[in-house]
């Protein structure tokens, strides 16, 4: 009997069958410079203290900037922001001269002021590598949405608007059956 690794699966389509928000996690590396990366995996992991969960690929600049500075802002972006995303996941190195961004006092990274909804600003707690991503709890030290705007979806490769998902949900509500 002869023992075979099995190699490993490519779960991309799997993941692509689960829609998520979209973020843009952004932070400064020592030089100041402002670094960022999109992000779709990311969760809550506890209310007290308010903590969340993000996965960064290891081999990011961001990534490694994040780690030494110890803070990032999480920038969830809204349904309008689709440009932003394929922005910050194409490494162009010019991303942050061709977004409107703000670095406020305190904050952990810069703000996305035009593409997100909502903005987290956090510390590092904790890390652990796991395959070519790290990931990354943060608690949030402050947060700000604006309540007007609906959030960017993606799924399957491409993106959905979350004012059309919700739309097609309230239509098919008050239908019965055939």
């Amino acid at each position: 009997m002869t023992d075979r690794p099995v190699p490993e699966a490519d779960i991309r389509p799997l993941m692509g069958s689960f829609p998520s928000g979209v973020s843009v996690v952004t932070t400064l590396d020592a030089d100041g410079t402002p670094r960022g990366m999109t992000c779709s995996s990311l969760a809550s992991v506890a209310l007290s203290p308010p903590t969340l969960v993000i996965c960064l690929r290891t081999a990011s600049p961001t990534t490694e900037a994040v780690l030494a500075g110890g803070q990032l802002a999480l920038n969830l972006l809204h349904e309008g922001a689709h440009a932003t995303s394929d922005l910050f996941a194409s490494g162009n190195p010019d991303r942050f001269t061709l977004s409107e961004w703000r670095l406020p006092l305190g904050a952990g990274g810069p703000h996305l002021t035009a593409a997100a909804l909502a903005i987290a600003d956090c510390a590092v707690v904790g890390t652990r590598e796991v395959g070519d991503h790290t990931t990354v709890f943060a608690q949030v030290r402050r947060f700000t949405t604006d309540e007007s705007a609906q959030p960017l979806l993606y799924g399957r490769r491409r993106y959905a608007r979350w004012s059309d998902a919700t739309a097609a949900a309230r239509e098919g509500a008050g239908r019965v059956g055939t």
